[in-house]
């Protein structure tokens, strides 16, 4: 059995304030467990912790789904960083 490589999270950074403190993603999934979309939350703690597959899927869906997208880096980190 192969086993996924799951330590990495998802972080957004505001382009016009550097000041803010950095939000996490935590991806929403059906009970299925079908990818639904993400949320952008302030506590690394509770952000979901991924392969980079899921964080470039979650990465896509933001950059699409949010309207204000552009206003954002995001960038994939590794979850000691």
């Amino acid at each position: 059995m192969e086993q996924n490589d799951q330590r990495y999270l998802v972080q957004q950074n505001k382009v016009s304030d550097a000041s803010k403190p950095p939000v996490f993603a935590k991806v929403m999934r059906s009970k299925e467990g079908v990818f639904e979309g993400v949320s952008f939350i302030k506590s690394k703690e509770k952000a979901t912790v991924m392969t980079v597959a899921e964080a470039n899927e979650a990465i896509a869906w933001a950059g699409k789904k949010k309207s204000n997208a552009h206003e954002y880096v995001t960038k994939i980190i590794c979850l000691g960083q």
